[in-house]
């Protein structure tokens, strides 16, 4: 076996090749960057790669220990004029700065910096009558600049960064480990945003020849830091209504506030672009989402595909009524301004022009609805961040009535009224809606069930225990939009399959019609949730009309189920495949009159469609497995592993596992106590030579006879057991045809679920089988009953030939 050759990047400094080790990736790439592009080092003041070596003694020639980031004070690079030393190991802080002491001790560095990925720490060496100490200082000094001068910035001086992620998960890690009183993230968070609106207001109130107020210095009193931090937070509390309650506190400890600032004095955020900001928000706020209210982002990768295929003009009005931290409206918003900037450089606008425009976008377009609290705030502070239209975001929670909604919220959210509605609904079946008062209002609050043709569902007049929140939210953005208004939702597949919820897909064509449907990977959502879903676009009324769905199924999404970033990602192209800029098997538009009452994506692949169309052919009649069975059930769940029991003394029973296409696998079956034949689900379950068993989940779809030695035993509840009326097919020949690949094609093509794909006894239905005259599929039934058979007088032989053995030992 050939070993796997280890990977490498190219070194930012030295542009060598150098092994892609957590260390580098993280840590030494990172800051290394940071030194050049945030401190203004050039790369030749800097060694990375071969490393500096430090001297463990004067007579130490080739130099001990190796420094991960060493920067000189010129590109002549000698020893004596080493200026910073930057230690990346994977240690915690307390081993880190007893590392980087010892290579400030050995080398004539005055400073030093450690960072491991996730924290960073700055030390300054002094000497005074040859005794050596170290102190913690807020930062290194860019490059030309005075230690003394660490935090003394005129406005003008603030740099525009890149890499405003690094440092905000640097602080999220640092708070977390050492700040006092304050260790939940949810807390952490909202100090954070505390901290970045005084950060915000400093840089908007100080004029550019001024010495910003959010500063740490080198030789100030952390007590006078927090002193003058805790001054500009109240001048913020007091101009920032709309984010900032009147009891709203910095509650950070001294030395974690010193931290905070000491890590941003030097950047100005308002310079930062969008992006940057946006990426190192959610990098922090993202730890105080724990998803137990089904809360989780919604990558930005799917964000932006879904604003690009809906495409929102700068006069149309858009809300999320379940907007979490804002991701669809800041993308949304970005993408009206970029039409702006567009407008602004045809008809020659001012700047200021422009800008005021953009406000006016954000202030009178743009609505946000989230029931959570902190969330609603972190919105707030999002679109603050970014842009503006704090003022449309709102604590309610639009499941509730809207009369009840505060008198600020009723007067700018109006039912009927808005051209698009962007959503990423919680979901989850542990966070269901109850309560009659608030179930009555929606037509899904009430049970449905199929009228007498068997054909369209219908409302009853009885009001459901609970529902799930997703299903509900539907409802309410449709009731948002305004005909002709669009709507793009982030739902499970259960919701667009499941043959049980097929009254929500009539209601949706019922009230207007899906023109796209995007299949997402099913790690999108991971680490925190795995889940199969889809995102569907639908535009409200116009029902009569046949256009021709979008269909888009995605593989890669730019991370594994471990959250790990991977090279593959479909998502950003959907769009370009949406405005049929390019074309695949994977993306393709579907004739409006071929979308089935199902919203599967997979369904409509081209392969499935061929496989129905070979069959229709054939020249051969065609049936519905539903009319040649004479009943249908799944089989019983045993759960209790304390009921199996070993083979000589109970009754076989049929696993998902042991169902292959060579017939049932007996090495895979369990027992249990005979005495269970008494339970009805048992007892029902109980298969004859008559049936045929199914796998509804798990491998999905495999077919099998019962042979005549499992005849009594018990099939479990992740199978299905169909009776075959014999007079119209022969059981041999059907399963010979349901594991066949135009048999596997169809059963591929209706297993669905948000969870496990699963197959419904009403999809199972649904498959059309080929009849062949009798002669035929008794020619070919009969191959597969020889080999049932043939296996079964196998197995009684291998018994037989045991119980002989056993004979001769016990004799």
């Amino acid at each position: 076996m050939v070993a796997k050759e280890p990977s490498k990047i190219t070194d930012y400094i030295s542009g060598l090749e150098v092994l892609a080790t957590p260390e580098e990736i993280q840590a030494v790439q990172v800051f290394s960057k940071q030194l050049v592009e945030d401190y203004g080092y050039a790369k030749s003041q800097i060694t990375t790669h071969p490393q500096h070596r430090v001297k463990a003694s004067p007579s130490d020639n080739k130099g001990r220990y190796p420094v991960d980031i060493a920067v000189f004070r010129d590109s002549k690079k000698k020893d004596e004029d080493l200026y910073i030393v930057v230690e990346c190991k994977k240690k915690d802080r307390r081993d880190g700065r007893s590392q980087l002491e010892d290579y400030l001790r050995l080398s004539r560095a005055s400073l030093g910096v450690w960072f491991n990925g996730s924290e960073r720490l700055f030390l300054q060496k002094r000497e005074i009558a040859g005794r050596v100490t170290f102190h913690v200082i807020p930062n290194i000094p860019k490059n030309g600049q005075r230690v003394e001068d660490v935090g003394r910035f005129k406005r003008r001086d603030l740099a525009k960064t890149h890499n405003l992620k690094a440092i905000f998960k640097s602080i999220r890690n640092h708070l977390a480990a050492n700040s006092i009183g304050a260790t939940r993230d949810e807390v952490l968070a909202q100090q954070l945003i505390n901290l970045i609106f005084c950060k915000l207001y400093d840089e908007k109130y100080i004029p550019p020849e001024s010495i910003v107020e959010f500063r740490a210095g080198i030789d100030e009193s952390p007590q006078s830091v927090e002193c003058r931090i805790r001054e500009l937070f109240e001048k913020v509390r007091t101009n920032e209504t709309d984010i900032f309650e009147a009891d709203d506190r910095i509650t950070l400890d001294t030395n974690s506030i010193v931290y905070v600032v000491g890590e941003l004095q030097n950047y100005s955020l308002m310079s930062c672009d969008r992006d940057v900001i946006a990426d190192a928000f959610e990098t922090f706020i993202g730890h105080a989402l724990k998803g137990g209210q089904g809360q989780f982002f919604t990558p930005r990768n799917v964000v932006r595909m879904i604003v690009d295929i809906m495409d929102p003009d700068i006069t149309d009005k858009i809300i999320d009524p379940a907007c979490g931290s804002g991701g669809f409206l800041i993308e949304a918003l970005k993408y009206a301004w970029n039409k702006i900037d567009e407008r602004h450089k045809t008809l020659q606008w001012s700047e200021t022009v422009t800008q005021r425009e953009k406000i006016r976008v954000a202030t009178n377009n743009f609505r946000g609805i989230d029931k959570d609290y902190f969330l609603s705030k972190v919105a707030k502070a999002y679109m603050t961040l970014v842009g503006d239209g704090t003022t449309g975001i709102f604590c309610e929670d639009s499941l509730e009535q809207p009369n009840s909604w505060s008198d600020e919220a009723q007067t700018k959210i109006k039912l009927n009224s808005f051209d698009i509605v962007l959503t990423n609904p919680p979901f989850g079946s542990k966070i269901r809606v109850t309560g009659d008062a608030k179930l009555r209002q929606f037509g899904f609050g009430f049970k449905w069930r199929r009228k007498a043709d068997q054909l369209r569902w219908e409302r009853t007049t009885t009001i459901k225990q609970q529902e799930e929140p997703q299903v509900l939210f539907i409802e309410r953005c449709l009731s948002l939009l305004k005909d002709g208004g669009q709507m793009a939702m982030v739902l499970p597949d259960g919701i667009l399959g499941n043959q049980t919820q097929s009254y929500i897909r009539q209601y949706l064509r019922d009230k207007g019609h899906v023109y796209a449907i995007v299949k997402l990977p099913f790690e999108t959502f991971c680490p925190n949730v795995t889940i199969h879903t889809s995102v569907l676009f639908f535009k409200k009324g116009m029902t009569g009309r046949q256009e021709d769905v979008f269909v888009s199924i995605n593989e890669h999404c730019g991370h594994n189920k471990k959250g790990r970033p991977t090279y593959k990602d479909d998502i950003p192209n959907v769009a370009r495949y949406y405005r049929r800029e390019t074309s695949d098997e994977l993306n393709f538009y579907l004739p409006g009159n071929m979308l089935e009452n199902s919203f599967i994506a997979k369904r409509y692949l081209q392969k499935y469609v061929d496989a129905v169309k070979q069959i229709q052919d054939s020249g051969f009649p065609i049936v519905s497995l539903e009319s040649i069975i004479e009943g249908i059930r799944n089989g019983a769940n045993i759960e209790d592993s304390s009921i199996y029991v070993e083979k000589e003394h109970g009754i076989p029973y049929i696993m998902v596992k042991a169902i292959t296409k060579e017939g049932i696998n007996f090495e895979n079956l369990k027992y249990i106590r005979d005495d269970l034949i008494a339970k009805t689900a048992v007892k029902n379950s109980l298969v004859s030579e008559g049936h045929v068993l199914i796998t509804r989940s798990g491998n999905a779809g495999i077919a099998a006879n019962i042979p005549p030695d499992l005849v009594g035993g018990v099939a479990s509840g992740f199978l299905i057991t169909i009776a075959i009326d014999t007079s119209k097919v022969n059981q041999y020949y059907l399963v010979a045809y349901l594991n066949s690949a135009v048999g596997q094609l169809q059963l591929e093509r209706v297993a669905a679920g948000s969870i496990l794909e699963n197959i419904t006894q009403e999809e199972l239905k649904t498959v059309q089988i080929l009849l062949p005259p009798r002669e035929i599929q008794e020619r070919i039934g009969n191959r597969v009953r020889e080999s049932v058979y043939a296996s079964a007088g196998i197995r009684k032989q291998m018994d037989e030939t045991e119980n002989a053995i056993s004979g001769l030992i016990y004799y």
